[in-house]
């Protein structure tokens, strides 16, 4: 290999941790806004409003630059997206309890599961390292979700985990069933799909009509209301950060090797603990900081084993 491509590949790479960092701290900004918006709202308006600003700005965006929108094959991103936005549900629904930088690391136990699977469903060969990587990054959940904050393992702490193994799933769908897609079609189908669980979410509590109490505890089971600015404004934010922080990641996996730029994206963990102590003053204990370097090293194993 010449100097000249040395220097090209090397300049690449930083451009794209570069943009996995502007991801990474989009993401974790917006993020941390839900629960604010969970103080006004519920989260199936949340996610009906969002839909509704993310498809303005990303049609805005597709008329500007000539992108594809219509997918190649429906069923299979139909498919792909209600695997990812049954993930969103409980992630965005846990952002209104806790610190993001804790539901990030339940997020993050995904390549866990993409290989589990992947060995377990696929017959995908799983050596020694990869094994190791596992068993550190369950290790790591269980100090950053349970006895990490003080507190037994429970319902509300398993669900992270839990929206980490369904984004797991969505992530083998996009391989294994949208091959071809462009990347601005599976975003909009993810978009399209929270919009319709929002929406449905809005008639199953209107039929069922239960007592949410005030504020963030009862995003989950609130119906629809009159929006606040506050609400809309935030939520406007949160698309339009999902939307920017999303592009950067589909670029940075544009012009660099992906078993490289999926190393980067770790760089989410510490982004979300950074917002969350900038804006709330949130600081998480010694020992969740320590399950969350685990989850992180577990992660770079599998991506540099993947090479």
């Amino acid at each position: 290999m010449t100097t000249t491509s040395l220097t090209a590949e090397t300049n690449r790479t930083v451009l794209a941790a570069l943009l996995i960092l502007g991801y990474a701290m989009a993401i974790g900004f917006t993020d941390n806004f839900v629960q604010v918006i969970a103080r006004d709202a519920g989260l199936w308006q949340f996610f009906a409003t969002r839909t509704a600003f993310g498809f303005v700005i990303l049609g805005a965006v597709a008329a500007a630059f000539g992108l594809r929108l219509r997918p190649v094959n429906l069923t299979a991103v139909a498919a792909r997206s209600a695997l990812h936005g049954t993930a969103m549900i409980v992630y965005f629904g846990c952002l209104a309890f806790l610190p993001v930088a804790i539901v990030a690391a339940g997020l993050f136990t995904a390549p866990i599961f993409t290989l589990l699977i992947s060995r377990f469903a696929f017959g995908v060969p799983m050596g020694p390292f990869r094994i190791f990587a596992v068993g550190l990054g369950f290790c790591g959940a269980l100090l950053v979700l349970g006895p990490g904050q003080g507190a037994a393992i429970g319902l509300a702490s398993v669900l992270p985990i839990a929206a980490g193994a369904l984004y797991a799933l969505g992530n083998i769908a996009t391989r294994q069933w949208c091959e071809g897609e462009a990347a601005e079609t599976l975003l909009m189908g993810f978009f399209t799909m929270l919009g319709l669980i929002g929406l449905l979410g809005l008639g199953v509590m209107a039929l069922w009509q239960p007592v949410a109490a005030e504020g963030a505890e009862g995003f989950i089971l609130r119906g629809a209301v009159w929006p606040t600015g506050s609400f809309l404004f935030w939520t406007f934010v949160q698309a339009a950060g999902s939307l920017l922080g999303v592009g950067m990641m589909i670029k940075a996996y544009q012009v660099a090797e992906a078993s490289r730029v999926a190393i980067f994206e770790y760089v989410i963990l510490p982004a979300s603990a950074f917002w969350a102590y900038v804006l709330w003053g949130d600081v998480l204990g010694a020992t969740a900081i320590a399950g969350i370097a685990m989850i992180f090293a577990a992660g770079l194993i599998i991506a540099l084993r993947g090479r």
